[in-house]
């Protein structure tokens, strides 16, 4: 029997994209957000948004969005679960890895920085490491790291599967004689073991935006491919020695379309050295970068493999069990983007050495995504969809861009003398102010805190999010919730919590949602609000403000009452000793210093509150 292919909402015309605009501005016309004569393409217009790398996000796609380049996707399986380890006991962190690798973790990330690369054989005693990938992390002990590595395995007779020694890429273009040592030996030992680790978590925790995180990793690729051909490294075994590591964010459809882009980034790459011989490598990868665009082949011996991480600039130290569904959410966006490897931080990693539970929940996020949801069943999932293609092309493009530009100025070692930090610190200047105003919101923290949480108490450790520290290269290393927590911080440290009244003008079913908004806003200082309840006589509430011992009032009604009552509360107020009366909303009245309202500098408010009250910052 022949069953005839469905065709969805085949009884209804096909609606046009126009159609859809001429829908939409009729509705923004009527809301005021456009004027009557605007034309129906300025309504596609207003509901667009622009990420940090200038790449608009449109409110609706069709096919006409599909780019030309063809795709490129890794190869089919799911994804390695990767644990990562630092705690500075050796006999810890075996029995964590131990447990990690009977409980669905399939590989192992070591942070060295701790423990030394002595260890080594004491944490992977009773590890197969002929079954479980181990990626090393020792910083400026990488060498003698990797060398103890390559001995155990020896000593084991044993070929990894995998892994990576850790390496740091050299971004200078030459690689120096103890590198050159290890690569040949891993190359003749070790023929799965990687020996790089082109690192762009540097320059997210930077602040910097995807397509700059982009364009200095392939960058900092491109230099350490001319290090190995340089060193008598062919370009083929050069490719076989990369890993690229990336931040995966709870932004899932950025991460996807982020990880997709490298991988067509990194195939031009590839396409192009390999298509030129190893003494010629250096120039025809500069001038041909420079004129050519995004698109890529798919397979050859450029195959990008990736390892992502859950971000730590987007982890909190406030509400730290909200960072479990955004782990959830970066970690969805790494599978579908197609990682090799995908490293879920443990929630309480701001503050400090997770403990079990923290790990078995971090490795069961992935464990549900791939046994329970089946996010691994389907090669590359968001392939095909208008709106993730669109996205993919239009980052690639950004970030080749930048990559170009580094190019230009001499390469990646020249570029982190001036080019990168200025370019970052540009990126990382918008998203604080877009974190101030709250248009980045950071659930738990500027909304919806929790002023009477009790943080769980952890051991102090290395840790992926270090607030003040720099990064392998010299940058910056920020969270985004960090500024807000340190006002938490002080407001904490108080005997007695920071208090604004809040002068609830009216019933409660007109002054509540403007309450709720500026209660809202001052917890996420830290800043504790009594109320005076509903009523619109200015005496009442003055005497409820003097109760209520604070210097700070805030005015919450609807603009009728405040046309009504606004001045006199606060010239009532002013009379009780108020020294600052802000107001909850639209309009400005006298006696009223100042407005909250969404998309009001927060941060700002907040720092003159912590001023008005007497709190040092």
């Amino acid at each position: 029997m022949t069953v005839p292919p469905l065709e969805v909402a085949a009884a209804f015309p096909p609606g046009t994209r126009e159609q859809w605009r001429t829908l939409a501005l009729g509705v923004l016309r009527k809301s005021g957000v456009l004027a009557e004569d605007a034309a129906p393409a300025a309504a596609e217009a207003a509901l667009s948004s622009t990420t940090y790398d200038g790449v608009t996000i449109a409110p609706l796609h069709d096919a006409s969005d599909l780019p030309g380049a063809p795709r490129v996707v890794r190869s089919a399986g799911p994804w390695g679960v990767r644990q990562r380890h630092a705690h500075p006991d050796p006999a810890v962190t075996r029995e964590a890895v131990l447990a990690d690798l009977e409980n669905g973790v399939t590989s192992i990330w070591l942070d060295l920085s701790s423990l030394g690369p002595e260890a080594l054989p004491r944490v992977l005693d009773g590890v197969y490491l002929d079954l479980a990938p181990v990626v090393l992390d020792a910083g400026d002990r990488a060498a003698p790291a990797a060398t103890v590595f390559l001995d155990l395995l020896a000593e084991r007779g044993v070929t990894a599967p995998g892994g990576n020694l850790g390496l740091p890429a050299p971004v200078t273009g030459t690689l120096d004689p103890a590198a050159a040592t290890l690569v040949r030996r891993c190359l003749a030992e070790q023929p799965a073991l990687r020996a790089f680790v082109v690192d762009a978590l540097p320059y997210h925790d930077a602040g910097g935006s995807d397509a700059e995180e982009l364009g200095c990793s392939i960058a900092t690729g491109v230099a350490c491919l001319r290090a190995m051909t340089g060193a008598g490294i062919s370009v083929e075994q050069a490719l076989g020695l990369l890993e690229f590591r990336y931040a995966a964010t709870a932004d899932q459809f950025m991460t996807i379309a982020k990880l997709r882009a490298a991988r067509r980034l990194w195939a031009r790459v590839a396409e192009v050295v390999t298509t030129t011989t190893a003494t010629t490598t250096t120039t025809a990868t500069t001038t041909t970068t420079a004129t050519t665009t995004t698109t890529a082949t798919t397979g050859g011996p450029g195959e990008q493999l990736q390892h992502a991480v859950t971000s730590s600039a987007m982890m909190t130290a406030r509400d730290p069990w909200v960072n479990m569904l955004r782990t959830t959410l970066a970690c969805f966006g790494a599978g579908v983007g197609g990682a090799d490897a995908v490293t879920v931080q443990p929630f309480d990693a701001v503050l400090g050495l997770p403990d079990a539970f923290a790990r078995r929940i971090a490795r069961n996020t992935q464990s549900l995504l791939l046994e329970e949801a089946g996010v691994a069943r389907v090669l590359d999932p968001a392939g095909g969809s208008w709106y993730v293609e669109r996205l993919t092309a239009d980052l690639a493009e950004h970030a080749w861009a930048w990559f170009q530009e580094i190019e230009r100025a001499g390469g990646m070692a020249v570029a982190l003398e001036r080019l990168v930090p200025e370019r970052l610190a540009a990126t990382r200047a918008a998203r604080a102010d877009g974190v101030a105003h709250r248009r980045d919101p950071i659930t738990g923290v500027s909304e919806f805190p929790h002023l009477s949480e009790k943080l769980p108490e952890r051991e102090p450790g290395p840790g992926l999010a270090v607030a003040g520290a720099t990064t392998e290269v010299g940058l910056p290393r920020i969270r985004y919730a960090e500024e807000f927590e340190a006002l938490r911080d002080l407001a904490d440290a108080r005997d007695e919590r920071p208090t604004v009244f809040l002068a609830t003008i009216g019933p409660v079913a007109v002054h509540t949602a403007r309450a709720s908004f500026a209660a809202n806003l001052f917890a996420a200082g830290g800043v504790a609000t009594v109320t005076s309840g509903p009523g619109t006589d200015a005496t009442a509430i003055a005497e409820a403000f003097r109760d209520a011992g604070t210097p700070v009032a805030c005015l919450c009604s609807s603009d009728r009452l405040y046309g009504e009552h606004a001045e006199a509360v606060a010239a009532a107020l002013r009379e009780a000793g108020a020294t600052r009366v802000w107001l909850a909303g639209k309009g400005e009245y006298e006696g009223v210093d100042d407005r909250v309202y969404a998309g009001c500098d927060a941060l700002g408010v907040l720092r003159t509150t912590f001023d008005d009250l007497g709190v040092n910052r």
